[in-house]
């Protein structure tokens, strides 16, 4: 992973501020690259864990949440919003971008393009939720960049939700990983796509269960290069002065605190701050 120059813990009240949500802790890897490439910027992450995970829900429970979410990541400051989960990104924002046409929107999406560069035979796997798979974003995302690739959609039902409980090595998780990697290896690909924020916090268990040849694409650096190019202020921390100072990343969660505090203490390697978010997001 690419890194920038490290940031202080904390950053004057007038350095921009990004938001990020996700259904759970998923985004918390998109979190990781926008802390190293905007070291000026001040972060706010929303864990919807109360309502997660997206991609088993309906379209219309993911885009009455993701607007919530907007919505008060707008009321706190925010200056752009990264949609860090794939299923919210492909059934809501669309809308979200019509609602709030002056907040910059940076939405993921299954790395199908440099998947299609990077392989040599034309077999690429894309592992993601039952959610993003069916999305009518993800079939356009196929048809304009799929070229002659022989791609192959692999649903993963039930790892983001194994993988938000926080134990990555648990035989359960490992055993699913296992279940829905053995038809991507019968299909000989050479290039994963992981279709899901979550995915990377188990890139190690998917790349044992895949095979040392196979490549593991996600997008969190490319996401982290398209926030800095629309916040092209956040490449560098500004000096105090004598403003006041904020913390530079807060976590808020609409789920069990305890539990955020101790992944975000496990998975991230910087300081943050934990809170409850909002009632009205509960």
């Amino acid at each position: 992973m690419s890194r920038a120059v490290a940031a202080p813990d904390s950053l004057p009240e007038g350095a921009p501020r990004i938001g990020v949500f996700d259904s759970g802790v998923g985004g918390l890897s998109v979190l990781r690259e926008l802390h190293a490439q905007l070291p000026g910027a001040r972060l706010l992450y929303i864990a919807d864990a109360g309502h997660a995970p997206y991609g088993e829900r309906t379209d219309a429970h993911v885009i009455e949440r993701s607007e919530r979410i907007t919505n008060a990541l707008a009321a706190q400051g925010c200056r752009l919003v990264v949609v860090a989960c794939n299923t919210a990104t492909a059934a809501a924002a669309h809308v979200l971008r019509a609602r709030y046409p002056d907040i910059p929107l940076v939405g993921v999406e299954p790395a199908v393009k440099p998947a299609v560069r990077a392989s040599a035979s034309g077999r690429i796997g894309v592992m993601a939720t039952t959610g993003t798979l069916r999305s009518e974003k993800f079939q356009r995302l196929l048809q304009v960049h799929g070229g002659s690739a022989h791609i192959i959609s692999q649903p993963c039902p039930g790892l983001a939700r194994l993988i938000e409980q926080g134990d990555l090595h648990s035989p359960e998780l490992l055993a699913l990983i296992e279940s829905f990697c053995a038809p991507l290896r019968e299909e000989r690909v050479d290039t994963v796509v992981l279709g899901c924020t979550h995915y990377p916090f188990v890139r190690s268990a998917i790349q044992a269960a895949l095979g040392p040849q196979v490549e593991l694409l996600d997008t969190a650096p490319a996401i982290a290069r398209q926030a800095l190019r629309l916040v092209p202020e956040a490449a560098t921390a500004p000096s105090a002065g004598g403003e006041a100072l904020s913390p530079r990343v807060e976590l808020q969660t609409t789920g069990d605190l305890a539990h955020l505090r101790r992944l975000a203490a496990a998975w991230l390697d910087f300081p943050c701050t934990v809170s409850a978010a909002a009632p009205e997001l509960c």
